[in-house]
């Protein structure tokens, strides 16, 4: 009497090849998990806050205009540029700042790059003098009157400047700073008026 004989599936081995494979996924998973951890922890303890640049003084020495419609001005400014890191240096670099009235730009604010030490902070000065402005844009002698009559004048300072500070093993970090803000002035004493402006990062 004839008998059949079933077969099963024969076992192959694992190459070689698939077992180092698997082996370098699983250690380049670990490093990837391990190296996270070690950044989050990082950042807790160390916490890096990104640098900023604020209006710290600002003054009106002069306001003098016309019956034909023309400005003209002079406003100082100390710009602090700051670094609350304690354990990074910071740099700061692409600093321009405008400054306008009613959308007519009266002067352009600018710096060579430089460093903030730890924990420190630089200060900038700007004398802005201007040339008489002719009030042509629409509504700009208005503005002008409005300021007068209710002695509060204000500037519009806008710009960016570009941050960058390299914190241990989080490496180096980089951001840019946008500083949007209006300064106000009473042209009675010339004195400033308002909050203190600050930059944001992003």
């Amino acid at each position: 009497m004839a008998r059949a004989k079933l077969i099963g599936p024969q076992r192959r081995r694992t190459s070689l090849v698939v077992w180092l494979t698997a082996m370098v996924c699983a250690i380049l998973a670990v490093a990837v998990i391990i190296t996270g951890i070690v950044i989050f922890v990082g950042y807790m303890i160390i916490r890096p806050k990104p640098p900023s640049i604020s209006v710290i003084y600002s003054h009106l020495d002069s306001l003098k205009y016309d019956r034909y419609g023309q400005m003209s001005t002079e406003i100082a400014l100390l710009i602090a540029a700051e670094n609350d890191n304690i354990k990074a240096h910071a740099t700061f670099s692409d600093f321009s700042l405008h400054l306008q009235f009613h959308g007519m730009t009266i002067a352009e604010l600018r710096a060579e790059p430089f460093d903030v030490p730890k924990n420190s902070t630089i200060p900038l000065e700007y004398h802005v003098p201007s040339s008489m402005i002719p009030l042509v844009e629409e509504g700009a002698m208005d503005e002008l009157d409005a300021s007068l009559k209710h002695d509060q004048i204000r500037f519009h300072l806008y710009g960016n400047a570009r941050t960058r500070w390299k914190v241990g093993i989080l490496g180096s970090v980089s951001f840019w700073t946008h500083l949007d803000c209006y300064l106000k002035f009473a042209p009675s004493n010339q004195t400033s008026i308002g909050p203190r402006c600050t930059s944001k990062s992003h």
